[in-house]
C-alpha cells in the first residue's frame, strides 16, 4: 500500500489490507464488533489507465464488467457480497431513504428502483450501504444503541442543504435514534487547502453559516482576488453539532483525497480524469 499523506491533527483512520486489497477504516467505528466500516482506495482492482485500479464508479466511462469485478473483489475483502450491497443514486440532493434486503444488489448488479438519493440508511443486518466519492464528503452515522446506520454524500450543495440534519431526522423517525447516541465519522475528502472556490459559492456559505462562516470560508492561500478556500469538513462538523451530535462522537478525516491523488481518486487532482471511491457501512 502506497503511504498516504496525513492531515494535521488526531489520527482517525488506519489502513487494513485483506487479499492484497487495502481499505481505510475508522478507528472510532471499529469499537463496534457488529459493524463493518470501510473506504476504498485506488489500489487492488482490475481497472486500467486513468481508472487504475480499484475504480468503483460506473459513470466515468470505465468498462462496467471491470467495475463490477472491482466490487466483487473489494466486497470479498471485507466479507460482503455484491448481492448485499445497495448503491445510492447521488445527484447532489439532500434526499435520504431507508433501504433493506429487497434493495440488495441495486446499482451494482441490478437496476435501482429509486433515483436522486444521496443518503441511505438501514437497521437490517446484512444490508451493506454504499456511497460514492472523489473529493466530496462521506458522512457515516451509527446509532450505537438501536443498531441503525446511515451513509450520506455531502458535496458543497449537500452541505449547504444540510443532508446531515435530514439524515439524523430520518434516523429519529424510523429508529427512535437519539442524536447523543449517534457516532459519526466524516470520511476522506478534499481539505480546505486544496478546495478553491469562487465568490458565488463562498457567498452562499457566508450567508448560511453566519457567525461561523469565518471558520468555513477562508482567505485564498494564493491571495487570488475573488477566490477562497472552503473547509467542507468544518462545515459538516457544524452541521453535526447543530443536529445534536456530541463533539466527542465526531471523527474528522485525517486524509485528503486531493493531497493523495495517486492513492485516492480525486476530481480536483486529476482534472476530472478519474474513477471513483466508495464508502461501505454494514451491520453484520
Amino acid at each position: 500500500m502506497t503511504v498516504m499523506k496525513k492531515r494535521k491533527g488526531p489520527e482517525t483512520t488506519r489502513v487494513i489490507t485483506e487479499n492484497n486489497i487495502p481499505r481505510i477504516s475508522y478507528l472510532s467505528l471499529e469499537q463496534y464488533p457488529w459493524l463493518i466500516n470501510a473506504f476504498s482506495t485506488r489500489e487492488g482492482g482490475v481497472s486500467t489507465g486513468m481508472y487504475s485500479s480499484m475504480n468503483l464508479a460506473f459513470t466515468r466511462g470505465d468498462d462496467p464488467e471491470k467495475v463490477s469485478e472491482n466490487y466483487r473483489l473489494f466486497g470479498e475483502s471485507i466479507g460482503v457480497s455484491r448481492e448485499q450491497m445497495v448503491f445510492s443514486d447521488q445527484q447532489h440532493t439532500t434526499n435520504v431513504m431507508e433501504v433493506n434486503s429487497s434493495h440488495g444488489g441495486m446499482g451494482i448488479i441490478r437496476e435501482r428502483n429509486f433515483a436522486d438519493i444521496d443518503g441511505i440508511m438501514t437497521n437490517e443486518p446484512g444490508v451493506c450501504l454504499v456511497t460514492s466519492y472523489a473529493d466530496c464528503v462521506p458522512l457515516y452515522f451509527v446509532d450505537s444503541v438501536n443498531r441503525a446506520i446511515a451513509l450520506s454524500h455531502s458535496g458543497w450543495r449537500g452541505t449547504i442543504g444540510n443532508i446531515c440534519q435530514k439524515t439524523v431526522d430520518e434516523m429519529k423517525r424510523l429508529y427512535g435514534s437519539k442524536p447523543e447516541d449517534i457516532i459519526t465519522a466524516i470520511g476522506p475528502s478534499i481539505c480546505a487547502d486544496c478546495y478553491e472556490v469562487g465568490g458565488d459559492v463562498a457567498d452562499v456559505f457566508i450567508e448560511s453559516y453566519g457567525k461561523d462562516a469565518d471558520t468555513v470560508v477562508l482567505p485564498h492561500n494564493g491571495n487570488v482576488p475573488g477566490k477562497y478556500q472552503l473547509d467542507l469538513t468544518r462545515a459538516n462538523v457544524i452541521n453535526m453539532e447543530k443536529a445534536g451530535i456530541l463533539p466527542e462522537h465526531i471523527s474528522v478525516p485525517d486524509l485528503c483525497t486531493c493531497c493523495n491523488g495517486d492513492v485516492l481518486h480525486s476530481h480536483r487532482a486529476s482534472h476530472g480524469q478519474r474513477g471513483g471511491l466508495c464508502a461501505f457501512l454494514m451491520i453484520k
